[in-house]
């Protein structure tokens, strides 16, 4: 049984990685970081300099920003300037309407916005902002975690200065080693033997991840992949719960990457992995009728077994998080259909067996595409699991210890994959 002191370190870590946040979290980094440099200037910026790392940068081009009907980072950069409040974190654009967008794109016209790539970031996740008016500079800087301003400075007096440091294997969580180190037994315990008073907050990101998915069931966002599986893929997939998971996952990514202006659940910065750690266990609790301790529990084990997973990947890398947020989806179907922490522990290898090397090419809304796959690869890992059949030691980079798995599939996404993120950031840019 884990103790109350570190049961409170856990809640305190999942209640920061698992947060609400408004569109793409990148490109509301980089609005979130105009905003706060922005409010420091005192007045309307005449000039703004951007410099993005590559994950930054890749993962803010081609994504709708909430409200604007536009993708990419002139408007969200222009908005976060013209509207941004820093107070609202990651919902940096929640006030917008059709007169600001109109705003920010005559200041894209008339304005000089300079973006270009920060060479050698100390962090996959780092956001450098220059803003100007007549005699008058700021900059600000985020670096690691998407709200983590770690430099402020006006007319060359320093404010705040938190210097960044390299990139290291714990930069995946908001505190870095400072964060409660996990392994996969500790999440099992934490999720299924807590009290569930402390641990039904996690009930809000099935509210707002279904509220985004219903959205995109009713309008066109996206690919509308969830409403195409919902109508034209009933007679293929049938009216099954995997349809239905694959629909509603599909159909909160379509939202969130097309623009939708609502808010969804976020874990470890993505929004996306916050759908897909929270929509097919949803989806699945219904069809079965499950309890809500049983979804609570479900749902608890399903971000954390992804927070978890991100503290050694970090934040930002090659591998696309869908790799990251179904294998914790994976866990929590395991729970639902009344598994145990072994059948847990399968999965996870199962997993980690199959969606290994993809590649994440940027935030966009074929991401909700990838999300499927990873939505499928669950059920069937689950299943598996279930079943007895785990992929073993001799396979690939499965070890017999699941906290050596894991460790084997970040290692690549962090490290072996780093020039695979630099080849996809030149193919990008150069289209």
């Amino acid at each position: 049984m884990i103790n109350t002191e570190n049961r409170k370190k856990i809640i305190d870590l999942i209640q920061r990685e698992v947060v609400p946040a408004v569109g793409c979290t990148e490109p509301a980094a980089v609005s979130l970081c105009v905003a706060k440099a922005t409010e420091l200037l005192g007045c309307l910026p005449s000039e703004i300099k951007v410099r993005l790392s590559t994950n930054i940068l890749k993962n803010a081009m081609g994504v709708g920003i909430p409200g604007t009907g536009m993708i990419g980072l002139p408007i969200a950069i222009a908005l976060g300037a013209l509207i941004g409040k820093s107070e609202y974190g990651l919902e940096v654009l929640r006030d917008v309407n059709d007169e600001t967008v109109a705003r920010g794109k005559e200041y894209i016209n008339t304005h000089n916005i300079d973006i270009k790539l920060f060479e050698n970031a100390p962090s996959n996740l780092h956001i450098d902002v220059e803003v100007c008016h007549d005699t008058d500079r700021v900059r600000a800087t985020i670096s690691r975690q998407h709200t983590n301003f770690v430099y402020l400075e006006k007319n060359r007096a320093v404010i705040f200065n938190e210097e960044p440091v390299a990139e290291s294997a714990t930069e995946g969580t908001a505190e870095g080693k400072e964060d409660f180190q996990l392994d996969l037994h500790t999440v099992w315990e934490f999720a299924s033997e807590s009290p569930l008073e402390e641990i039904d907050f996690i009930l809000e990101a099935r509210r707002l991840n279904s509220a985004a998915a219903e959205l995109a069931l009713k309008a066109p966002y996206g690919h509308s992949l969830g409403s195409t599986m919902r109508d034209f893929g009933t007679p293929l997939f049938g009216d099954t719960p995997i349809a239905h998971m694959i629909s509603l996952t599909s159909a909160a990514c379509d939202a969130r990457m097309g623009g939708a202006p609502v808010p969804v659940m976020s874990n470890s910065g993505s929004g996306n992995q916050g759908i897909c750690a929270t929509m097919p266990v949803v989806s699945y609790a219904a069809d079965i009728k499950a309890s809500d301790e049983q979804l609570v529990r479900a749902l608890i084990l399903s971000h954390l077994t992804s927070i978890y997973i991100k503290q050694s990947l970090g934040r930002l890398s090659a591998l696309c998080g869908c790799v990251v947020a179904s294998t914790g989806a994976a866990s929590g179907l395991v729970y639902l259909m009344g598994g145990n922490y072994e059948q847990v522990a399968a999965a996870v290898k199962n997993m980690v067996a199959n969606l290994t090397g993809m590649i994440c090419d940027g935030a966009k809304p074929s991401c909700a595409m990838k999300i499927s796959s990873g939505v499928g690869t669950a059920m069937m890992s689950a299943m598996m699991a279930m079943q007895g059949h785990c992929v073993t030691a001799a396979e690939g980079i499965i070890d017999e210890d699941v906290d050596r798995t894991i460790r084997n599939l970040t290692s690549i996404g962090r490290d072996a994959m780093r020039a695979t993120d630099l080849y996809v950031l030149d193919i990008m840019t150069c289209k």
